[in-house]
C-alpha cells in the first residue's frame, strides 16, 4: 500500500485485459480499497512461486547459453522481450523467438538454451 514499506497480500485471480493484468486481492471487495494499491509494486519470493512444466520466469532465461543443435554457440540471454505473436529471447541483440520450431531445449540446471534456427535468423 501507498506510504508503507512493505505489506504482505494474498492475490486471488488474476486475469487480462487490454493488455494489462487485473488482480483481485483477497480482503479488497471494493474500488475504495482497491486504490490504496494503486502504483504499488507486487513480488513473491521465488521459492514460492510454482510453474508448470514448459513454463519459465524471464529471470530464470536470463544469462542461459545459447547453442544450436549443430553445437554453435551464439552468447547468452541478455532479456526476455514479450511480443504478441510470441516471446522473444534477446541473445547478443539479436532476437530469437521462443517457438517449439526453434526452441529445441531449456536445461535450466545446465543453465543452455538449445535452438535450431532457420538459415538468416542469427
Amino acid at each position: 500500500m501507498r506510504g508503507e514499506t512493505a505489506s504482505s497480500v494474498r492475490i486471488t485471480d488474476v486475469r487480462q485485459h487490454r493488455r494489462r493484468l487485473l488482480i483481485r486481492l483477497a480482503g479488497v471487495d471494493d474500488g475504495d480499497a482497491a486504490s490504496a494499491y494503486a502504483g504499488a509494486l507486487l513480488f513473491a519470493p521465488r521459492a514460492e512461486i510454482a510453474l508448470e512444466a514448459g513454463e519459465y520466469l524471464d529471470a530464470d532465461l536470463v544469462g542461459c547459453a545459447v547453442i544450436g543443435t549443430d553445437g554453435t554457440a551464439y552468447g547468452a540471454v541478455e532479456r526476455v522481450e514479450h511480443f504478441p505473436a510470441s516471446d522473444m529471447l534477446i541473445v547478443d541483440g539479436r532476437m530469437v523467438p521462443m517457438v517449439g520450431a526453434i526452441v529445441k531445449e531449456i536445461a535450466l540446471d545446465r543453465r543452455t538454451i538449445v535452438i535450431d534456427p532457420p538459415a538468416g535468423l542469427l
